[in-house]
Order: structure tokens, then sequence, then C-alpha cells
């Protein structure tokens, strides 16, 4: 029988071994870029849900979420809309969307505009931070603008003395889509808590004022500091009503390499969504009906469709001002709501019901 002995597999012209050979006891381990599973950290990273609705307008200090697990934080004199669009790179189908709508070309020092992702702590425990086998990560996404030149990506980490890592990407081409990766490696002394708080924060910066750009950008990482924060930006995206800048395929994985975006399907994304929020109305859903749980009282009910994040903030709307009362709830499952001095002939019911649990 023929045998073949190696140590490794490797391309020709490539730098790592596609497989490499234990010789004590014949494993291999395969470097493998694609075709696995949940390595995608981001969720949402392909900006196909939007449970909030498809635009919506910043302006000011406004900082708040569209897309889903997407947030826009601002502080500066402009405005802008920001939608989900359905310009996109081959492959994909939506992007996220930053319009100008009123310019602020002098920002003062202190003045920025950030869109942001926060990833729950207890989802990083496979990056084994703040240990000796701390492991690299990748972040890579597809961008596009008008307005090219330099923008910074801030990866933050506020658990045990709050640190971060920053670097810069150039938009080179106008109004074409490119595709950006950063590896980053692990961080062997700062731990990222066991919990479903804050693990890991992205920020991609639009403008900034000289407040977070006077430092350097860095990828080892240390701890924070403002005039690092932004390092590099030399964009101000809101210099011009003209601009706009778009972001899809984003993806945070373990390793040294920027993988396939790993599309999941919108079933699967929509649940993983609503750990943090979902939005039910009764333009979509045709009301949520309540039945009669005593002869002067009617009860509604609803079940989130997953287990929170934590206890939800809800905003409840419901088809009349009568008398309505939290009936029961567990915080993380269900809420149950009373409407008293209702009887069959009168009709109550939810217009609208809204549960949050965003990091």
């Amino acid at each position: 029988m023929s045998e073949i002995k190696v140590n490794s597999i490797k391309g020709v012209g490539a730098s790592a071994a596609a497989i490499t050979v234990n010789n004590t006891d014949g494993t291999c381990i395969a470097n493998i870029t694609n075709n696995l599973s949940n390595r995608n950290k981001i969720i949402n990273g392909s900006m196909i849900c939007s449970q909030r609705g498809s635009s919506s307008s910043f302006s000011g200090s406004t900082s708040a979420y569209l897309l889903d697990r997407f947030k826009m934080l601002n502080a500066h004199d402009g405005a802008f809309t920001v939608s989900q669009s359905s310009t996109s790179p081959d492959g994909f189908s939506n992007s996220l969307k930053v319009d100008v709508t009123t310019a602020d070309a002098s920002l003062a020092v202190s003045q920025f505009s950030q869109a942001g992702y926060r990833i729950e702590a207890q989802d990083l425990q496979d990056l084994g931070y703040g240990t000796s086998g701390a492991k690299t990560i990748t972040v890579s996404f597809y961008v596009r603008s008008n307005k090219t030149g330099n923008y910074a990506l801030a990866i933050q980490q506020s658990d045990n003395s709050y640190k971060q890592v920053t670097q810069t990407y150039t938009i080179n081409s106008a109004n074409t889509w490119e595709r950006k990766t950063f590896s980053f490696a692990g961080d062997t002394s700062g731990v990222i808590n066991n919990d479903n708080g804050v693990g890991l924060e992205l920020y991609w910066w639009l403008a900034a004022g000289t407040t977070y750009t006077t430092g350097s950008s860095r990828s080892a990482w240390t701890a924070y500091s403002n005039p690092d924060a932004a390092a590099g930006q030399t964009v101000n995206l809101f210099d011009s009503t003209s601009n706009e800048w778009y972001i899809t395929g984003v993806q945070f994985e373990v390793g040294s390499v920027a993988t396939d975006f790993e599309h999941r399907s919108f079933g699967q994304e929509l649940a993983l969504c609503q750990r943090y929020f979902f939005k039910l109305t009764e333009e979509q859903d045709g009301g949520w009906p309540a039945y009669q749980y005593h002869s002067a009282y009617k009860m509604a009910l609803c079940c989130y469709p997953t287990t929170m994040r934590t206890t939800a903030t809800v905003v409840v709307e419901y088809t009349t001002t009568g008398t309505v009362s939290e009936f029961n709830s567990d915080e993380n499952h269900f809420k149950a709501y009373v409407a008293s001095a209702y009887n069959d002939a009168n009709s109550w019911y939810f217009k609208k019901f809204e549960a949050s649990a965003e990091l």
C-alpha cells in the first residue's frame, strides 16, 4: 500500500499551510476560510432586518437605532437620514445608508458622528481575552461613499480598564463598493466578563472634531484615549448635503483571515435581532387581541418571540385610553395587561407593542 508522509500541504505561492499535520498522532489542522457556520458575531450584518422602519431622520445630538442592532451616535449641528437601502454590492440586497440633509462644515472640537454596534459579552468568551491564549479577531465590511478619503474604525472593550484599538480605512473611488478588512491580535490582559452586558463596541466614524483625532491609530489594545479614538479620520461626511455613506456585509470573526461573508436566512437573522428588540403594530399584524378575562375586564397577553437579553423597556399603545394596568409579567418572556370596565360589547386590543433590551 502506498503512503505519503508530509508535515504540511501548502498552495503554490501561499504564505501559510492549508493543512498542517501532527507528526506524533497523525491529526491535522485545516486552514479553512469559508463554509464555516456561526462564525460571524455580528447580527444583521447584511442589513436585511429593520423592524423600526425603512427610514428615520437624525439631527443634533440624537442617537438611536433604525436598522436592527446598528445605532447612530451623534453630537453635531448637521442632520441626516438613515435608511435601509437597496443599493448594495453583488451578493447582497441591502445596506445601511446615511444621507446628509443639513450640513455642518465646521465641526466643533468635541462634535462627532458614528455608526455603532455592540456585541454581547457572553458571546465573546471564545476569544479568550485576559488569557495567554487570547485569539486574533478580524473585522470586514463593504463600504461606499461619494466622499473619498480616510475614515476611522474603532473597537472598544469596556470591561476591566476600558481599552481600544483604532485603524483607518480609505475610500479610494467615489460611489464604488470596496471591501475593507482589519485584524487585531487578542488582548491577553483585558478580560471580557461572562455576562449579558457589552463585550465589544465597534464604531465607524463619519465625522470627528479634534478632540478625537489628534492622537495615533493603534492595532494593539491599550487604555482608551479620546485623541486616539478617531485618529486618522480626515473626512467630515457632513460638510455637504451631497454626501452619503453606505455599509453592509459587516463581519466579526475569530482568526486572522477575512472569510466570505456568512449569509443567514431572514428568519434566522430576525430571530437573533428579536433578543434585543421586537415590534408589533396594528398596520403590520392586525392588532393584538384581548380576551374576556372577567365580566368587567379584558386581558391582552404578549409573549416575546424569544428570551430578551434583559428586562425590556416596553411601549404599548391601545385602541382606547381607558383604565389599563399591568396584570402580570415575566420580564424576559411576556407582558400581560388588563383593561377594566370592559365587557363583550367593547373592543380593546394592542395597537402597538414594542420591547427593547438593547445593549
